[in-house]
């Protein structure tokens, strides 16, 4: 990672994926989504899990101490509260240098903000993909974080301990968003 302050750009991943889970409907819960283990409703779930993990790892905590989802009756409720810690964690200058445990390593805040963008990125499309919504993403945030997810993520070895399907193929012309998905072993 470079020295350039890491948390801009987290945070439009944070916006981007508040819009998409505070304009998701009632009637779109139970609809796939690309990841097969996750309907709508539970991936909002692992999304308040994901942001509150986010906080819990920048504050010192272990992540893996909270449950992978977090049930809700109102996803937009709990996430608002959960961006509200958030924010104001992110404020703190010393989180960029604080060492964070996170479920795959301990790294520096800033470079577990970056992790945390890029999976929050993925799930944005993933959730937009389920509400057929694609067109409501940043394609900017996806071109920022894709250098990135390819770097730490490899393509190779893929299943077991790197929690991610085989590369999937896109046309060199595809979407930043089905370039991202393809590389993290989604179908777009």
């Amino acid at each position: 990672m470079t020295n350039t302050d890491p948390r801009p750009l987290f945070v439009r991943a944070l916006d981007q994926t508040q819009h998409l889970i505070n304009n998701t409907g009632a009637e779109d819960l139970t609809k796939p989504t690309p990841c097969p283990e996750y309907d709508v409703r539970t991936l909002q779930a692992h999304l308040l899990s994901v942001i509150a993990r986010i906080n819990l790892a920048l504050i010192g905590g272990d992540p893996l101490s909270l449950p992978k989802v977090t049930d809700s009756e109102d996803a937009a409720s709990t996430w608002k509260e959960h961006r509200t810690a958030l924010d104001a964690t992110l404020a703190d200058d010393s989180i960029l240098g604080r060492m964070c445990k996170l479920p795959f390593g301990t790294l520096p805040g800033a470079a577990a903000i970056g992790a945390y963008t890029g999976e929050l990125t993925t799930h944005s499309w993933d959730l937009a993909k389920a509400t057929g919504r694609v067109d409501q993403l940043d394609d900017e945030l996806a071109n920022s974080v894709l250098p990135m997810v390819r770097q730490f993520l490899p393509a190779e070895p893929r299943g077991g301990e790197i929690p991610f399907g085989p590369v999937v193929a896109v046309a060199d012309d595809a979407s930043p968003y089905d370039r991202l998905a393809g590389w993290q072993g989604r179908r777009p």
